[in-house]
């Protein structure tokens, strides 16, 4: 089994206790830093999957540098991503795949819990079926041609802002949910974070049909 594939599926074990803990009322912030490892471990199977395909080229510092917005090594890294799905039949779709777990499970914890309504989980379904299909259909989503694409979905700006606010959102809710924080809170957080979903899933699918 591939690095980048084990801790994809680490990721998954994590945040399903994650989901455990949440129901359990545990630490809200226990909890809340096990979403944030489990969001880190995100970024470290991308790592792993272009330290492979580069053979060790590509340290740990390059790859930081190329997601912080550096172009030399942004352009390096590129390189080695389009490697990583040449070399891998599945180990891209695997790692959508997780990601998708990872973020039904805690939607569909917090629906059940009552601090998340029921119609916003079928706007998430909705939204990652259509522009799922459309993106692997096309093949990948790595490199994005349109501008309202670029812009809105490869862009270090937007990928950092939906990852700040995934984290707040999900976090916030654990406390709303074990400490009854202010839910109105939690409800600002999440409208937030659909926004940016379906921002992004737009995004997929305008450059599915335009690219």
């Amino acid at each position: 089994m591939r690095s980048a594939d084990a801790v994809t599926l680490l990721r998954v074990a994590l945040i399903l206790l994650v989901a455990y803990l949440v129901l359990e009322k545990f630490n809200p912030i226990a909890i809340a830093a096990m979403i944030a490892i489990a969001m880190a471990m995100d970024a470290l199977d991308g790592y792993f999957a272009v330290r492979e395909a580069s053979k060790g080229k590509v340290g740990f510092s390059m790859y930081l540098s190329a997601a912080l917005g550096n172009s030399k090594s942004r352009a390096s890294v590129s390189r080695f991503k389009h490697r990583v799905a040449q070399m891998s039949r599945y180990g891209a779709r695997i790692d959508v795949a997780g990601d998708r777990i990872v973020e039904y499970a805690l939607w569909i914890t917090y629906t059940f819990a009552g601090v998340v309504p029921l119609f916003v989980i079928f706007l998430i379904i909705i939204r990652h079926s259509f522009a799922d299909a459309v993106m692997a259909a096309r093949g990948t989503s790595s490199k994005m041609k349109t501008k309202f694409a670029r812009i809105v979905y490869s862009s270090n700006l937007w990928r950092g802002g939906i990852n700040v606010v995934k984290f707040l959102a999900f976090a916030y809710l654990a406390f709303a949910y074990s400490w009854s924080y202010p839910l109105w809170i939690g409800y600002v957080l999440v409208a937030i974070l659909v926004a940016y979903i379906l921002l992004r899933g737009a995004a997929e699918i305008y450059e599915a049909y335009h690219a």
